[in-house]
């Protein structure tokens, strides 16, 4: 099977490269060459996928039994790849995102089936119109789409709210016994799947012609609440997390650029039902518990220091909001 990943070496997509070669797929990375591609039996195609002329040059003697766009944002991307592989693939896979279901969500339980709507995050409102223009070129045009929307999905980033993502600054924190702050009272419900997990389901739909047109999250199975989810992150850097709340709308008073990671993503319970990607890919099983997919991860940080990056800006809005939770609350600030 000839399969083309766009991107394909980032924090989601690394693994789905190795799990499709290491099932005999011959994998083409399409990227701007910018770092070396660390992947071992990877065909590299150095191109930006922004310039149509220079990808269609490139990819002008090849077909794809599967396409995956793991760096497709807004409808015009969705629109450019229609042109370039309309005749040129079997398969398209846009990767989306859970974050694109309805917010508030009325209920907790989260299917394929429930409506895309989030009004506080326009990341999330892009991905739901180009889930539309897919779908739109699949009725009209025979488009061979297909939508896969991961949630919070990790490998080699810190996966909590406020943490700066790729930065250490949170779990440095965490082990000078400072204050970190969690949304809301800290019960609320969350799915957080490594990518290592992650890559068996979308490897699974990779050439699976029944796929084509169908929509599909490919999450976790393990409940966590916020607090159990820092308190594990903490005990694996070997500590204890020093948690304090405050509301998502506290937060955003003082970062408004958290309003859509927060009340478009994470302020809410959202458990996900599994059962389609399952039915059409059996051998899905998430096996990777938090607690030890973020040791890996912190493991990966400490193996070369450079990764280890501590920001001011993480530190002072924590602080900020930790002189927040003080006043709100008639104490002097715990920083």
């Amino acid at each position: 099977m000839k399969v083309l990943f766009i991107g394909g070496t980032g924090n989601i997509s690394t693994a789905s490269s190795r799990l499709a070669i290491e099932r005999g797929m011959e994998l083409y990375l399409l990227n701007r060459g910018n770092r070396p591609i660390e992947i071992a039996g990877a065909h590299s195609i150095v191109a930006n996928i922004n310039d149509e002329t220079a990808v269609s040059d490139a990819i002008k003697d090849l077909h794809f039994d599967a396409v995956v766009n793991w760096i497709a944002f807004t409808p015009a991307d969705i629109e450019r790849d229609i042109r370039l592989f309309k005749h040129k693939c079997d398969q398209y896979i846009f990767i989306s995102s859970a974050s694109a279901y309805q917010k508030p969500a009325t209920s907790p339980i989260i299917t394929e089936s429930t409506p895309l709507a989030n009004p506080y995050w326009q990341y999330s409102r892009d991905k739901i119109a180009s889930e539309e223009r897919l779908t739109q070129a699949l009725r009209d045009e025979d488009f061979p789409g297909v939508i896969v929307r991961p949630s919070l999905t990790y490998d080699t980033v810190i996966p909590l709210p406020l943490s700066g993502w790729n930065q250490w600054t949170l779990i440095q924190r965490m082990l000078d016994g400072k204050p970190i702050v969690v949304q809301g009272d800290g019960t609320s419900l969350w799915t957080i799947t490594h990518s290592d997990d992650f890559a068996i389901g979308l490897v699974g739909l990779l050439g699976h012609r029944q796929s084509i047109g169908h929509a599909f999250h490919i999450t976790s199975d393990e409940l966590l609440t916020w607090d159990q989810i820092h308190q594990q992150t903490a005990e694996a850097a070997g500590c204890n997390a020093n948690i304090i709340h405050l509301t998502s709308e506290q937060i955003i008073s003082v970062a408004p650029e958290e309003t859509g990671s927060l009340l478009g993503d994470k302020s809410v319970s959202a458990i996900f039902d599994n059962s389609k990607i399952k039915r059409f890919v059996p051998e899905f099983n998430a096996t990777i518990r938090y607690r030890d997919g973020i040791e890996r991860t912190l493991n990966w940080f400490k193996a070369d220091p450079k990764r280890m990056v501590i920001s001011d800006n993480i530190h002072e809005l924590n602080d900020k909001l930790i002189a927040l939770h003080a006043r709100l609350n008639g104490q002097e600030a715990l920083a």
